[in-house]
């Protein structure tokens, strides 16, 4: 695990990489939220994060989750992996908020496992953006037919949209243009749906100056906080 030093060394590079990018667009960083994503490293991960002032963390396997969660107090979870819907129960009530809300069956799944407890759930609605045969998400003309049956869940609550991009680290444009995509269908949708999609979760380590162009509220950023560990 690295030291709390070299966190905060790469926590301050990232930060300036977030103002740089923001700066370019004319936007300002108070408008991105850093979450660092905490998944493969232990929990003195999410120790480092809170020690310098941030109390929310994403992970990607609920399993590994739960394990840190019962290690460490006062830390909002928000999980940003895909969500089998036999772990459904293990999440509603024990996260902050999902990010991956990815299909009608496990939007019902999981506005009866939030309601059967009576806890409203945040969530964000998965879209692929990026239409990449590797990714999960809703297709962005799926994706109105979702937030109906959303908004009509009386236990979840929408809050915005989610995205990965591709993976082109040769062509940059395929990263952006997906960012576009999910800000122009958020747009869209608040229009026709009078609803208000605040959040744009998109954008990670490699790719988050064409996310913050396109208006992302929140980098999702793992190795350039802890480094790559498989």
């Amino acid at each position: 695990m690295i030291s709390q030093e070299v966190f905060l060394n790469n926590l301050a590079v990232v930060k300036q990489r977030i103002s740089d990018a923001c700066a370019a667009c004319g936007r300002k960083p108070q408008e991105v939220t850093l979450l660092p994503v905490t998944k493969n490293w232990p929990v003195d991960a999410v120790e480092h994060c809170v020690s310098s002032g941030i109390n929310r963390v994403g992970e990607n396997r609920v399993q590994e989750a739960a394990i840190k969660q019962k290690q460490i107090e006062g830390v909002d979870w928000e999980l940003i992996g895909h969500l089998q819907s036999n772990k459904v129960n293990q999440v509603v009530g024990r996260f902050a908020r999902i990010q991956t809300l990815d299909s009608l069956k496990l939007i019902r799944k999981v506005q009866a496992a939030a309601e059967k407890i009576n806890h409203p759930m945040a969530i964000l609605l998965q879209v692929n953006a990026g239409n990449d045969p590797a990714k999960y998400g809703f297709k962005i003309e799926e994706s109105a037919f979702a937030l109906d049956e959303i908004l009509k869940s009386s236990h979840l609550l929408i809050e915005g949209l989610m995205t990965i991009a591709p993976y082109s680290p040769e062509d940059p444009s395929v990263a952006r243009k997906c960012f576009d995509q999910l800000a122009d269908l958020r747009q869209s949708l608040q229009e026709s749906h009078g609803v208000s999609l605040d959040e744009l979760s998109m954008g990670m380590s490699d790719d988050l100056f064409h996310a913050i162009a396109a208006g992302s509220t929140m980098i999702r950023v793992g190795s350039a906080l802890f480094g790559s560990r498989k």
